[in-house]
């Protein structure tokens, strides 16, 4: 993978079956769909995808599907992060072995990196076992509590790890997002990861974004950056306000739960998230719907749409 990341990369989800074990045979047509629905990569086992609910074999198969399914119509990139460093490095070589397009990888979470150098350290480590695969570090201090300036980790990771790209920016701190973007005269690829925000993102100059809601809004996303590269801030605002409706609905609820019941929905029926996440009940489901249909969102329309 030689060009920055653009366009809407689908933070994918692990389908599984009701007793939460594997369901790989869905990969094949949740790939074909979100691809037709105009994403442009694919990213794996991240928070949407319940990587540190997963063990490191079934994340590699997971890793192994998806880059199977997309067979090079989108890029992969696999994250990688854990706890334990030894586990990360593992992931990282296998994502190379099975053709990924680039890694990623969060902080290790219960020690957590406070420092800087710290944390370069870490991603140094884990990015040495991808060999030349770009290297996306996964920030999102919120759940990682590695709330460590960007800014400084790109200055000092940019000369200790080769291969490291840029960042996946989930955070609301659009100031440190532009700062990071011009880091070096631009010289990493920055890569926002709040849907609800992308309007905002692209004002200040995002050109690539990861997101949950992208499985089942990518369409209406896509409305969001093409009415925002002609210069139509009114239909930009429009679109982008739905999506806003939609997540505060969605964020009602268990956000990953809520979207998997939307995917069964529509006919991918890509069964539970693991515990902790709970499921739904019989109420929230049909509060969801109800709640759904008040915005307008198209519950049971398929994922590819004129909109």
């Amino acid at each position: 993978m030689s060009k920055p990341l653009q366009g809407l990369i689908a933070a994918t989800y692990t389908p599984m079956y009701d007793d939460e074990s594997l369901n790989l045979d869905m990969v094949g047509p949740l790939t074909d769909r979100l691809i037709a629905d105009g994403v442009s990569g694919l990213y794996v086992c991240g928070s949407t995808g319940e990587g540190v609910s997963l063990a490191t074999d079934e994340r590699e198969q997971v890793a192994r599907a998806y880059v199977d399914a997309a067979a090079g119509r989108v890029p992969v990139v696999v994250q990688v992060g854990h706890n334990s460093l030894a586990e990360s490095r593992r992931l990282a070589q296998h994502a190379q072995q099975i053709g990924a397009a680039a890694i990623s990888a969060n902080a290790p979470s219960y020690f957590k990196c406070t420092d800087v150098d710290v944390l370069v350290e870490c991603m140094a480590s884990t990015a040495s076992s991808g060999g030349d695969l770009p290297f996306y570090y996964y920030h999102i201090p919120a759940l990682t509590g590695a709330a460590v300036d960007m800014v400084e980790f790109l200055r000092r990771g940019g000369d200790r790890i080769p291969t490291l790209r840029g960042i996946k920016f989930t955070d609301t701190r659009f100031d440190i997002f532009q700062r990071c973007r011009a880091e070096q005269s631009g010289r990493f690829d920055i890569l926002w990861g709040s849907d609800e925000m992308l309007l905002s993102a692209l004002a200040v100059g995002a050109r690539g974004a990861v997101g949950s809601t992208y499985n089942i809004a990518a369409p209406l996303y896509r409305q969001v950056i093409d009415a925002f590269d002609h210069g139509d801030l009114v239909l930009a605002q429009s679109a982008q306000l739905k999506a806003v409706e939609m997540v505060h609905v969605l964020l009602s609820l268990p956000l990953h739960p809520s979207i998997k019941q939307i995917l069964a929905w529509r006919g991918f029926d890509v069964g539970p998230c693991r515990l902790p996440q709970p499921r739904l009940t019989t109420e929230q489901i049909e509060w969801l719907r109800r709640e759904l249909d008040a915005t307008g969102f198209e519950i049971e329309h398929p994922l590819a749409s004129s909109a």
